[in-house]
């Protein structure tokens, strides 16, 4: 057995100025496409929560350092860098100068369609870029889920094309912009 896995991922929302903020990642980071998908879960409950994302579907980057006031043992924080779509949407270029380990994408329930109506969801996905000239796979998940943790449509996959779907094609602009 791998000793880093005898360490969890602990994960807690960060909450300012009326809405989500991010999530700060303690313990060690996640290793592989499973265990980035059960960050994005969380995320994604935290997501259906109303008034969370007042703003509408709203990009995270993953950040690989931490602010120095962060709990011990904190490994990196995912943040709010601005809305998808919108007024005030990210611009291109946004992370040109450094890119980002990963990219998530959540939407509130007011901007997900329902894939079981009869559950308020939110939706949400997570891009891991690749090399691909290197041999290493764009990774992505999606996951539509209620505030109580009911999953409605999950997927996972490693070696993904981004453009075969919206949120990674959109994902995949803001990095490559």
């Amino acid at each position: 057995m791998d000793p880093q896995h005898d360490v969890n991922v602990e994960v807690a929302p960060i909450y300012a100025r009326g809405s989500l903020q991010g999530f700060i990642l303690v313990g060690r980071w996640p290793v592989d496409t499973v265990e980035w998908t059960q960050f994005l879960w969380l995320a994604v409950r935290v997501a259906a929560v109303p008034t969370m994302l007042p703003h509408g579907s709203t990009v995270f980057r993953v950040v690989e350092s931490v602010p120095e006031d962060s709990p011990l043992r904190s490994v990196g924080v995912v943040l709010a860098e601005g809305q998808l779509v919108g007024d005030h949407a990210l611009q291109p270029g946004r992370f040109a100068d450094e890119q980002p380990a990963g990219l998530a994408v959540l939407h509130p329930p007011t901007n997900t369609i329902a894939s079981v109506r009869e559950y308020e969801t939110a939706s949400g996905c997570l891009l891991l870029p690749g090399l691909p000239y290197l041999g290493l796979a764009h990774r992505a998940a999606w996951i539509e889920a209620d505030a109580s943790g009911t999953v409605t449509r999950l997927s996972a996959k490693d070696d993904i094309d981004p453009g075969d779907d919206p949120d990674t094609a959109a994902l995949s602009l803001l990095l490559a912009s």
